[in-house]
């Protein structure tokens, strides 16, 4: 029977059986310094490797099409409503299963679940090189978009998985690594596109250069990756997960980044072709500068939030997406091509920097959650892991869905306006929303709060989030 005010103990760890094979560890304690130096580390960096080749080509998949729909001129009977719609659609389809991959790795293990995820984007990048031509329907396309979502998902499986192998102390760096190099596959898929479109080819190209990736991809994770016995499928952890107010509160927070990263890397071609009438080569050009600088910085997000705290990263990240936005506002309205995509190239940057930050603040919050709560050492540690990993598919998951409100806003400013201003306005005021949530909820010093603490409970540590 559990005391109240104390958190449930987490499953123990499954003895050794062998009929899982090889590639399962059973005893895996990475907080365990002398653990982590003897063999850890080495075990942790392996699969870290492997596991952003795998999202990095799932992050290219799900992003395709948003080159995809440069190839797609007149001929192919879309107006740039459609084309909006149609990138929401694929959006929200890989925000949609980033929730059930989190705990498939907890069904399948880590490995396993790698291999079969990085098989299944197989099917819509052969099913899109069948249709990619003009004189499909608009709803073919739209099915076969939809199909390119399962991509999103390999995002939060990975994520989780990773965030199994590392300990605390190692979270931002290793989280926004992992991070970083599946959402650089946003401006490779776009250089890849842009020496397509330069080279007179066409997208069945572009389609028929991940195939062959893919497969790859799916034979090292078979080859070098790991299973944890020790990550189970733990439904509680998932239940206390969504009942937690912070789970909610950073998915609010991670709509600002990542959906902005997300849905800007969707958007930025079509804006440039709409508003500014840039051919696909001249879109083509620009719009793999902003996510790249964005993916390359999102690591250096987390290890300024293991340095400094995630929450002050996060907090002094939204001042600075909320000016880029108010400066895009006056290029837009100025129609200053120069002007408009070097702040755009900006805000893309601060994105990658707020993903890296707001991920480390998961691991955090749970595990300050675990001190406050009297629980010390390993179980502290087990505490933070269990509901933190079943958190991050939620939040990335939430987090994906601000990719779908900016395609959406898009669509609709043009519809109305005629340009993108007016979904710009609309970004600056969550931006500031945003800034208000992270300071009140993290970093809100209250004399009347604090002395209440410290009167509850002297031998329980003060619940402070400052430092996550």
């Amino acid at each position: 029977m559990t005391a109240p005010g104390t958190a449930p103990a987490p499953p123990s760890p499954a003895p050794p059986s062998a009929k899982k094979g090889n590639r399962w560890i059973d005893q895996w304690d990475p907080e365990d310094e002398a653990f982590w130096n003897e063999k850890g580390e080495k075990i942790a960096r392996r699969n870290l490797v492997f596991s952003v080749l795998s999202e990095h080509i799932g992050f290219s998949v799900w992003t395709m099409w948003s080159v995809l729909v440069l190839f797609m001129g007149p001929e192919y009977g879309l107006t740039p409503a459609d084309k909006f719609l149609l990138t929401s659609m694929v959006t929200l389809v890989g925000a949609v299963v980033r929730v059930p991959y989190t705990f498939a790795v907890a069904i399948f293990g880590g490995r396993n679940w790698t291999i079969i995820s990085a098989g299944l984007l197989l099917v819509p990048t052969i099913a899109a090189f069948t249709v990619m031509k003009p004189g499909t329907s608009f709803d073919t396309f739209l099915v076969i978009g939809l199909l390119a979502g399962i991509g999103g998902g390999n995002f939060a499986s990975s994520m989780t998985n990773i965030n199994a192998f590392f300990p605390l102390r190692k979270k931002g760096w290793a989280l926004g690594l992992n991070a970083g190099g599946g959402n650089i596959g946003v401006p490779v898929i776009q250089l890849v596109a842009l020496a397509i479109i330069g080279a007179s080819g066409g997208p069945r190209v572009l389609l028929g250069i991940y195939v062959p990736l893919i497969v790859i991809a799916a034979v090292l994770a078979a080859l070098f990756m790991d299973n944890l016995s020790s990550v189970k499928n733990d439904t509680g952890a998932a239940i206390d997960s969504a009942k937690d107010a912070h789970t909610w509160i950073m998915s609010f927070l991670y709509i600002g980044t990542f959906g902005s990263f997300i849905g800007y890397a969707f958007a930025f071609g079509q804006v440039l072709q709409v508003q500014f009438g840039r051919t696909p080569l001249q879109a083509a050009y620009l719009t793999f500068i902003g996510p790249l600088l964005g993916s390359l910085i999102r690591p250096v997000g987390g290890w300024l939030a293991d340095r400094y705290g995630g929450a002050k990263i996060t907090l002094w990240n939204y001042v600075g997406m909320a000016a880029a936005t108010s400066v895009l506002i006056f290029a837009s309205m100025q129609k200053s091509l120069p002007l408009f995509v070097g702040v755009f190239v900006v805000l893309f940057v601060l994105s990658g920097l707020g993903n890296g930050s707001t991920y480390k603040m998961i691991p955090g919050i749970f595990q300050t959650k675990a001190l406050a709560k009297g629980l010390q050492g390993e179980e502290a540690a087990a505490y933070g892991r269990r509901l933190s990993g079943a958190s991050m598919g939620l939040i990335g998951a939430v987090g994906a869905l601000g990719g779908v409100g900016i395609n959406l806003a898009f669509r609709q400013s043009f519809l109305s306006y005629g340009s993108g201003t007016g979904a710009f306005v609309a970004f600056l005021a969550f931006y500031g929303l945003c800034f208000v949530v992270t300071w009140a909820v993290y970093l809100r010093r209250s004399a009347g709060r604090i002395a209440a603490m410290s009167t509850a409970s002297e031998a329980k540590p003060q619940l402070s989030y400052a430092e996550v």
